[in-house]
């Protein structure tokens, strides 16, 4: 049960004798402080992604914080190809035939998001790193509009494209059919067929967990 609740339960109001106006009382600064503290846990409860212990973070515009995970699908569970296409911050189509036959990095994303101007320059670590063999990145920009995702591109020396998909969401949907997107930042590998084979919630926390994710899916198709 909230603090709301039991703070609720606890206060009882005074009754009033007719015929005498009630004067408002004042709340000392232990009842403020509790009343507060209460509501601020009465809105986090209302948080809308089922992240345990999720609040927002600041200037984040709603980054949610939750448990930080990394997941890897055995090949017999992982579900349908994830089908996508939108248009990059530069205003080229890109869509999943595009990216047929490589490992895809996924990353969503959106520019006020301080988890992702961290781990930025390690997705461009990792990209740089494996681009040569197989594997395509692509951003998915959750929020901003094409000039905000080209000004972060340049300020974080990233190279690889981002969808931009803020004003329908179409991108995210479609990867929302085959697994939770439940925060921001979120990184899925893809293998050949498109699939999820492998994801991270939260930022990667240095280029090497997410390299090793790529590696496996790539020794798959080997």
């Amino acid at each position: 049960m909230l603090p709301v609740a039991r703070l609720t339960a606890s206060s009882r109001s005074r009754r009033v004798p007719a015929g005498r106006p009630g004067r408002p009382r004042r709340m000392n600064r232990a009842g403020a402080a509790l009343l507060a503290g209460a509501l601020a846990l009465g809105l986090a409860a209302c948080a809308p992604d089922p992240v345990s212990q999720s609040y927002l973070e600041g200037e984040n515009l709603g980054y949610i914080a939750g448990e930080w995970a990394v997941e890897s699908i055995p090949e017999s569970e992982r579900g349908e190809p994830v089908v996508w296409a939108g248009t990059t911050e530069t205003g080229e189509e890109l869509s999943s035939d595009d990216v047929a036959g490589d490992v895809v990095v996924v990353n969503f994303w959106y520019a006020a998001c301080a988890p992702c101007r961290a781990e930025a320059g390690d997705l461009e670590q990792v990209w740089q790193d494996f681009k040569d063999e197989g594997v395509s990145f692509v951003g998915v920009n959750t929020f901003d509009q094409a000039d905000q995702a080209r000004a972060f591109a340049e300020k974080w020396g990233v190279t690889y494209p981002s969808v931009i998909d803020a004003t329908r969401g179409d991108v995210k949907l479609a990867f929302a059919a085959a697994t939770p997107i439940q925060a921001t930042p979120v990184t899925l590998v893809l293998d050949t067929q498109g699939r999820v084979a492998a994801r991270v919630i939260g930022p990667i926390k240095g280029p090497s967990i997410l390299s090793t994710l790529v590696r496996e899916t790539l020794e798959e198709s080997a």
